[in-house]
């Protein structure tokens, strides 16, 4: 990292991949073509992600022909001017994890993952939870992402002064 200055722990990355809205997943196509989407995932631990799909398609075709991805994820990002130099900068929280996606095929693992990811992003939904896996388990493809090593975060956070914080300074 360039700014070590603005570099965070990986617990604080963690914690931006929980936050999101969405997580960039980076890949390789297999003709070579880099391919990346947002995709809604969810964490079950430290290094453990999933999210659901279709069973086929251009993800799908670049997940089996090369496995590793990049995860990146901004939250609170916010253009302002600068509070003490009146510069024009950008406040955020960042985080990045290289990992190793592969198809889960197991059913029971498949379920758990359908419902943390229901249970994050639709709590109030899942009384209706075990009716749409029973409708639609068989055609749904479930990845898990698992890291390969520990995330990186950085941050660019002013504090209530104008200060910006830095080596991980917290208010």
């Amino acid at each position: 990292m360039r700014k070590k200055s603005r570099e965070m722990s990986a617990e604080w990355a963690l914690q931006v991949f929980d936050k999101a809205p969405y997580i960039t997943v980076s890949m390789v196509k297999s003709n070579g073509i880099p391919y990346g989407l947002p995709l809604s995932l969810v964490r079950t631990d430290e290094k453990t992600f999933y999210f659901h799909g279709a069973l086929e398609g251009d993800k799908m075709d670049a997940l089996k022909d090369h496995p590793e991805v990049c995860l990146s994820a901004v939250t609170r990002c916010k253009p302002l001017v600068g509070p003490l130099d009146n510069s024009f900068t950008l406040e955020f929280q960042s985080a990045m994890a290289l990992g190793k996606a592969e198809m889960v095929t197991d059913r029971e693992e498949k379920i758990m993952a359908l419902r943390a990811i229901c249970e994050h992003f639709l709590p109030t939904h899942m009384p209706a939870f075990h009716e749409a896996v029973e409708r639609s388990l068989d055609r749904t493809a479930v990845v898990r992402i698992t890291l390969t090593e520990a995330p990186t975060g950085k941050r660019k956070q002013y504090d209530k002064n104008g200060v910006e914080m830095k080596y991980q300074r917290m208010e």
